[in-house]
């Protein structure tokens, strides 16, 4: 299997989930494992993180 660099985008999502404090579970059981709450706040703070830039 080869690595793809990730993208921008990614890359946010993942600073987006270390800021709502759900790094870990995301790491855990994936991004399919998580909430609609979870995954709302953790949307909600990357279009925020994407607003100011």
């Amino acid at each position: 299997m080869k690595f793809k660099k990730p993208t921008m985008r990614e890359r946010n999502k993942y600073r987006a989930a270390e800021a709502a404090g759900l790094l870990e579970r995301v790491l855990e059981v994936g991004w399919a494992g998580l909430s609609a709450k979870e995954s709302g706040r953790i949307g909600g703070i990357l279009a925020h993180m994407e607003k100011k830039d």
